[in-house]
């Protein structure tokens, strides 16, 4: 399996996958193997095959280099070094590593926003998909708030209550380690202070977003009642999105979970990457 060396000396695996211009996937290229694992992973709406049926949708067009980026920092966390400038060197590790100049990129989520990061530091990229995060208008203090206080229930862990109903972000336990959570309060403190539309002029290449009509999470007292809104500034700040350039797609009944599966994805992102590649 190739490998790629990360900012930290850490190593990544890379699976390449078809032929044709070149698609950064940072998502696991493995189906599910666990399927108690999986059965609990769809009552929340996740798919724990999602990226294999990302990159097998997306294969027999384009050049797939996938990296399960996520899953790596959480089993290597990188508590004070998750800066936006680090992402940035990750992903041109792996794109350098898979032996590729000019890539397209799509993410979802903390992994689009990453791609807007890549997007205004090289001039590698042919095409950019954000998924789940508004280049314009992103809840980056939100997300600051509710990573900081994710840290802060990690330092000090409570006996573990009911499970809640599927959906009830609220309620969820956490479960992650002082470590792990600590690289995303890195991440958004890093970025409190970005400058959204200074780097809507740095970016160069065609460029999509997306994200579901109902993306809107609440999160309880434990984590002070922030509510983090992504479709929000699709519909308020639509024409200025489209104004810099951004092919702008809301997507009617899906949430931030179900916005991410394959069956919304693949036939939005497919035909758009084919069209501008």
């Amino acid at each position: 399996m190739p490998t790629a060396t990360l900012h930290d000396g850490a190593s990544i695996e890379f699976e390449i996958h078809g032929d044709g211009p070149a698609l950064l996937l940072p998502v696991n290229p493995r189906p599910a193997g666990d399927p108690v694992k999986a059965a609990e992973a769809a009552r929340w709406g996740a798919d724990l095959s999602l990226g294999h049926t990302l990159v097998t949708g997306l294969s027999d067009a384009f050049r797939v280099i996938a990296f399960d980026y996520e899953g790596h920092v959480l089993s290597r966390p990188k508590p004070g070094t998750l800066t936006p400038d680090n992402l940035v060197r990750d992903i041109l590790a792996v794109a350098g590593a898979a032996g590729v100049d000019r890539f397209a990129y799509y993410g979802y989520s903390w992994l689009a926003l990453t791609g807007l990061q890549l997007a205004i530091r090289t001039d590698r990229l042919s095409a950019l998909v954000m998924g789940g995060f508004p280049p314009i208008g992103g809840p980056y203090e939100a997300m600051l708030a509710v990573t900081a206080a994710t840290h802060r229930m990690a330092l000090d862990p409570q006996p573990a209550a009911p499970a809640g109903e599927a959906g009830d972000w609220g309620g969820v336990p956490v479960s992650m380690t002082p470590e792990q959570t600590r690289q995303f309060v890195t991440l958004y403190e890093a970025l409190r202070e970005f400058d959204e539309a200074a780097a809507q002029e740095r970016v160069g290449c065609p460029r999509l977003c997306f994200a579901g009509a109902g993306d809107v999470i609440e999160y309880g007292p434990r984590w002070g009642g922030v509510t983090v809104d992504i479709a929000g500034p699709f519909t308020a700040r639509r024409a200025e999105m489209e104004a810099h350039g951004w092919d702008v797609r809301l997507l009617d009944g899906l949430d931030h979970m179900s916005g991410m599966q394959a069956a919304a994805v693949l036939p939005l992102i497919r035909p758009w990457l084919a069209g501008v590649l």
